[in-house]
């Protein structure tokens, strides 16, 4: 499995029903099982992005298609980080020159 970073933006659309931000995320997390998609980890925060989620995927076409049915939503436009490990990182560098 891939670990994939997801951070997120409140659309006019999430602001106007913030309060229910906790309701929807834990809708997340039954909507990205039927992607194949695991959610490990949300948080809200201060600063540029108003949410951070960490995800499990087995590839980018699973990640790409449960990220697109959260932006159908409306209520956050999101970016998608591909996340490595230290031993993935490790196997990445092992293949320079």
């Amino acid at each position: 499995m891939a670990t994939y970073i997801v951070i997120a933006n409140f659309t006019d659309q999430g602001m106007r029903s913030v309060r229910d931000t906790t309701k929807r995320a834990e809708g997340i997390k039954d909507a990205a099982q039927k992607f194949g998609v695991s959610l490990k980890d949300i948080y809200w925060t201060l600063g540029a992005y108003d949410v951070v989620a960490i995800f499990d995927a087995s590839d980018e076409l699973a990640v790409t298609a449960f990220g697109l049915s959260i932006g159908a939503a409306g209520n956050v436009r999101t970016q998608t980080l591909r996340a490595f490990s230290k031993d993935e990182m490790n196997t990445v560098l092992s293949k320079l020159a």
